[in-house]
């Protein structure tokens, strides 16, 4: 087989006399292309012509013909071609992955566990729906199941504009439609609601004082999780009375907004309330972020040495384990760590009732079989009821500014090209609408 880093080479067949080329074929073996009279340029065209489309089929032949392709890829193969085009498209313009090639993989990964040996050509409609039904037996909500069929429908496309399975699979698999609300059996999510303000109020005294800025400053904005973690001095505009922040504004940096792909220029205004939270974090090194978990763990690290008791020195045992910690911290949150320190601090604000609570030294495992499996399922209703994210602050400030100011007022601060998504954040004022009704129904 020819090494991954070269070409194969242009040469001439002893027994015919024609031009000849041997490429690989996709399934770990090769296959010889011939060419046309040895020597003469229209040879040599069809030879550009043959790895040209060899290079952009993956460095894989096309299958020659539908019979063929049903007893050559099978579907492990045919995701293990497809994955390079994962990784190198759904990347942000650092080069680091974004959260779709993960999403992608637990897809991929359900469609191997039931499919992987059946050829690929062979995926028809019925394997579909089978590993639809078994995505519903895993307990996965309806929007989750939806997203990842049109992961595994895309992974068809993708082969089939290639030429390694027939298209006609991409059309069929096409026909199974996405599962509705309230007419599958596929579990429904509850809508993402505005947090209350109080809940936000009794959580702030628990966080960090880098997280509670954060928690602060989209409750003011409604900016996104993901644009205040990436907030840098050099991104904002403090000419006038309201400042400009514009996330990501540089291209060589890792923090971009969520529609950065698509060309979109994102501003987010920032007034004079949330300006007074800000100020005490702007940096003198411009490209330096605001919020900084390094920072936060060293300040907690002070104020535990500081409100130690004794003034022993720890044991060696706690020496060691404070050399090995189990992950440092970086210089930005992370939208899944500024979420998991939210709900910490929900963890904290509303305990638990005593008889749930987990007991000193006792591990999760120990705890659970202690409490047993209604204990359990109590629990996790518990903290469903008495947690927030900080998702939901964006979808409170979308309901403030769309009873104050309107739905194209709300659009505009939140950053939407349409105003159907900003329907979908920004709650119905039902006391407004009341209020209406009451002078005029």
């Amino acid at each position: 087989m020819p090494r991954r880093n070269t070409i194969p080479t242009y040469r001439r067949h002893k027994q015919s006399g024609q031009a000849i080329v041997t490429l690989a074929d996709g399934l770990g073996g090769r296959r010889d292309v011939l060419l046309g009279e040895y020597g003469t340029p229209q040879s040599r065209q069809e030879y550009a012509r043959v790895i040209a489309e060899w290079e952009a089929n993956g460095r894989r032949l096309p299958a020659k013909s539908a019979e063929d392709s049903a007893h050559s890829l099978s579907v492990n193969e045919l995701i293990l071609a497809y994955w390079p085009t994962v990784e190198t498209y759904y990347r942000h313009p650092d080069g680091t992955p974004t959260s779709e090639v993960n999403n992608i993989r637990l897809a991929l990964r359900r469609l191997k566990k039931l499919y992987g040996h059946t050829p690929a050509a062979s995926f028809d409609t019925l394997a579909l729906e089978a590993l639809r039904r078994q995505m519903i037996a895993e307990g996965l909500c309806r929007n989750r199941i939806n997203k990842d069929i049109a992961r595994i429908k895309r992974l068809f496309k993708w082969a089939g504009a290639r030429q390694l399975v027939a298209a006609e699979v991409y059309l069929r698999l096409q026909t199974i439609e996405g599962l509705r609300a309230g007419r599958s059996e596929a579990r429904e999510t509850a809508p993402v609601k505005p947090v209350p303000e109080e809940w936000v109020r009794a959580t702030l005294p628990f966080l960090r004082p880098q997280v509670a800025a954060m928690v602060e400053l989209q409750w003011l904005t409604g900016m996104r999780p993901g644009e205040v973690t990436i907030m840098r001095t050099i991104d904002l505009e403090m000419t006038g009375k309201v400042w400009l922040y514009r996330p990501g504004s540089d291209q060589g940096r890792q923090g971009k907004h969520k529609t950065a792909y698509k060309g979109f220029t994102r501003v987010i205004p920032i007034g004079p309330k949330a300006q007074e939270i800000l100020r005490p974090w702007l940096r003198l090194n411009l490209t330096e972020y605001l919020f900084q978990p390094r920072e936060a763990r060293e300040q907690f690290d002070a104020e535990r040495r500081a409100n130690r008791k004794s003034k022993i020195p720890p044991s060696q045992a706690a020496r060691k384990r404070k050399a090995r910690p189990k992950r440092t911290p970086g210089d930005r949150y992370r939208v899944s760590s500024y979420d998991h320190a939210v709900m910490a601090a929900c963890d904290l604000a509303f305990p638990l009732p005593p008889h749930l609570v987990q007991r000193k030294k006792e591990t999760k495992k120990e705890w659970r079989e202690r409490i047993g499996a209604a204990g359990w399922e109590e629990v996790m209703h518990w903290r469903h009821e008495h947690r927030w994210h900080p998702h939901q602050l964006r979808h409170a400030k979308a309901t403030e500014i769309r009873r104050e100011a309107g739905l194209d007022a709300a659009r505009a601060v939140l950053g939407h090209r349409g105003p159907a998504i900003t329907e979908h954040y920004a709650e119905i004022d039902t006391a407004k609408a009341a209020s209406v009704m009451e002078k005029l129904g």
